[in-house]
């Protein structure tokens, strides 16, 4: 039986979480922080979804811890980069562009994020409301959730690492896994994301995993990802990131050109 009152409230939840930072920013002057909340909504309604679903105790254990550790490196690395640090720069350019009128934005923009917490949550939700699948599909979701968080660990390592060199200033990494993907965190944030398609695959909601999964990669590839970053490195590295761009793969990892 499918509890569509527990999604109600999850959904309300993240809403009031939402309101309440929104209040939080407006006081600091930094809406970095709903990188951080987004993060922590899904791994709370994730966990919270697993608890209560109605799957054998056995999904629910592993979908969960999935869910748990992927939330806790999410969170625990935007938390440095945001918390006792200056407002990012895209977020003072929607404050600049929204003019009079960014309060309200801001407002609605944080909602959005609570509604986008609780549909990256649904796929946990259909595992946890469904049935074991097959041992090869259990297996093939296990091994795509390692690489998703073992290469979105390594890549931000890597870049971290590039960032604290003293003559990068200007330079594109090209270290390790950048070598070969312009965005490889974003790529194996996807692949993560993948692994919850074969755990779904005997739950009557199956379609959810697929349907975020799908829902991340478009907003990757031509909303919130991709093209603000590059639109960034491009204004900050000019000839240096078009000569990256030429040579390395968007998003997919592979071989650079010549």
């Amino acid at each position: 039986m499918i509890d569509f009152q527990l999604l109600i409230a999850g959904l309300i939840a993240a809403i009031a979480l939402m309101i309440g930072l929104w209040f939080v920013q407006r006081r600091t002057g930094n809406a970095g922080i709903v990188d951080v909340a987004w993060g922590a909504s899904i791994g709370v309604l994730g966990l919270a979804f697993a608890l209560l679903g109605t799957a054998l105790p056995g999904l629910r254990w592993l979908v969960g811890g999935m869910i748990g550790v992927w939330a806790l490196r999410y969170t625990s690395h935007l938390y440095t980069r945001v918390v006792g640090e200056p407002e990012e720069g895209r977020y003072k350019e929607l404050r600049r562009a929204w003019g009079e009128k960014h309060d309200w934005k801001m407002f609605l923009f944080y909602m959005f994020q609570a509604f986008g917490a609780w549909v990256f949550s649904l796929g946990v939700f259909a595992i946890a409301h469904g049935s074991w699948p097959t041992k090869p599909l259990v297996g093939f979701a296990v091994a795509l959730w390692i690489v998703g968080i073992a290469g979105n660990s390594i890549s931000d390592w890597q870049l971290k690492q590039f960032k604290q060199s003293p003559d990068s200033k200007g330079k594109t990494c090209r270290r390790g896994l950048w070598r070969y993907s312009r965005h490889p965190n974003y790529f194996f944030e996807w692949i993560h994301w993948c692994s919850y398609i074969p755990l779904a695959w005997a739950s009557p909601l199956w379609w959810l995993a697929p349907l975020v999964a799908l829902s991340l990669l478009y907003l990757l590839l031509f909303m919130t990802g991709i093209p603000p970053t590059e639109k960034q490195a491009l204004a900050s590295r000019g000839d240096d990131y078009r000569e990256y761009q030429r040579t390395t793969s968007m998003f997919v990892p592979w071989f650079p050109k010549a």
